[in-house]
């Protein structure tokens, strides 16, 4: 066994203790499938969301964006087919109280109504509606009866002839959208991997019927691509195709792209051929026309089809996270446990790009490298540290993800240069102070990971 090999808790544990991610509530125990995202996870967080926002709108001229509402009329979740159809098998063991989901335990044992953890009597399987309720008014009655979104496709569907409407947008176009989504999950597990509250990133691109197969490959294609921008090494990442039995009741074909996590390959975005199905669905329950009209095809009227990027956002962090940590051996000087934590996260996705370390507090060069921090941080995320032995001050920006250490000494006061300290190779270059941002940004541009 590979005892510097990646691990979940090992994972659960970084990111507590350098403010990655915290349970939800913890000084009263904690609230299950909920998390909070600290100093650090925010960072990333908010990095990988600019990262594909500009990927999906910015590149592209006929993707625009969308943040619609997370209280919708209960209507539109009818419509979807959520209220009748968005649920799991749900069993309870009646000695240990455990709760499963009947189609993820041994199937034997489910016909026996044995329990997988106590051996114990099952309860018979009945369906459990993920979607959670709250009211709206005065008063608390089915009449006032709205749901957090369990998904954010919807608010794009019930907004697709606005949003085309106001920006003359033609056929094939696409809305984007980053936003949180709520599912009353039976178990939650895995850390922040299946969670009841969590953030989607979904792309809606309209096409004409008969081009959706088409323009399906082409996303597919795309958003494979998508990783290597994320620096993720591509070897852990696999295609997987729904078969018959796993397709939705909206979806013509799918496919999921799936990461190997430390717990196995699951699932990290789905892209989805949904057909007329959501429009159709929409244009039934409302009474509205969702019909294009197709100007460039002699005026002709259909629904649009409609291929669905679907990619968890807070699953994404995960994924960083775990592609990027590393147990690694650093010396060999007659001391075989001498082994760094380091997180080799692709510089745009990094919390801290650069940190400035002062070689000694004193005789001025605590103040010379905030002086030049302040220059850096106009242009990047930055971190100072003056505290302990240089060393262990790089061994704590290593286990953090900061690509760049920049450290002030005095040569620096002499002739105006610094040390640059690349993370992935613990390289050092002697350069001018006036050229570190050049250099970075340079750096940053070509960054392959080793």
């Amino acid at each position: 066994m590979d005892n510097h090999a990646a691990t979940m808790e090992k994972i659960v544990s970084l990111s507590k203790r350098r403010g990655f991610v915290f349970q939800s509530s913890e000084i009263y125990g904690g609230q299950n499938g909920a998390w909070d995202y600290g100093p650090l996870g925010i960072e990333i967080k908010n990095n990988i969301q600019r990262i594909w926002w500009r990927e999906m709108t910015q590149l592209h001229d006929n993707i625009v964006g969308l943040d619609a509402s997370i209280l919708m009329h209960p209507k539109v979740w009818e419509a979807s087919g959520h209220v009748e159809n968005f649920t799991d098998p749900l069993v309870d063991c009646k000695k240990c109280k455990s709760r499963f989901r009947a189609d993820q335990i041994d199937q034997e044992k489910l016909a026996k109504k044995q329990c997988p953890e106590c051996g114990g009597e099952l309860t018979d399987t009945r369906k459990f509606n993920l979607m959670f309720k709250t009211n709206i008014g005065a008063t608390e009655d089915s009449t006032n009866v709205l749901y957090l979104r369990p998904e954010t496709a919807q608010g794009i569907y019930v907004n697709y002839k606005n949003v085309s409407q106001s920006n003359r947008l033609k056929i094939p176009f696409g809305i984007a959208q980053i936003g949180k989504a709520f599912r009353n999950e039976i178990v939650t597990k895995n850390f922040i991997f299946r969670t009841c509250e969590f953030e989607q990133m979904e792309m809606q691109f309209f096409v004409k019927p008969g081009e959706d197969d088409k323009w399906f490959n082409t996303w597919r294609d795309k958003r494979w691509a998508f990783y290597t921008k994320l620096g993720i090494r591509m070897n852990k990442l696999r295609w997987h195709q729904h078969g018959p039995d796993e397709l939705a009741h909206y979806a013509k074909e799918a496919w999921d792209i799936e990461y190997e996590f430390p717990m196995g390959f699951r699932e990290l975005e789905g892209v989805h051929n949904r057909t007329d199905f959501d429009l159709k669905r929409h244009t039934e329950f409302s009474g509205k026309d969702l019909q294009y009209i197709d100007q460039d095809d002699g005026n002709k009227r259909y629904i649009p089809y409609v291929v669905e990027t679907s990619a968890g956002l807070t699953r994404t962090l995960l994924m960083v996270i775990c592609d990027a940590y590393a147990e690694e051996k650093v010396a060999d000087k007659g001391n075989a446990d001498d082994w760094r934590t380091v997180l080799h996260f692709h510089p745009k996705v990094a919390p801290i790009t650069v940190a400035v370390l002062p070689l000694m507090k004193k005789d001025g060069l605590a103040e010379l490298a905030q002086e030049i921090r302040n220059e850096l941080r106009e242009e990047f995320v930055t971190d100072y540290d003056q505290s302990g032995a240089i060393g262990k001050r790089y061994r704590r920006q290593d286990e953090v993800g900061t690509p760049f250490c920049v450290t002030i000494d005095y040569d620096s006061k002499e002739d105006g240069t610094v040390t640059l300290r690349f993370r992935d190779s613990m390289e050092q270059i002697r350069i001018p102070r006036t050229e570190l941002v050049e250099r970075i940004r340079t750096e940053i541009k070509n960054y392959t990971r080793v």
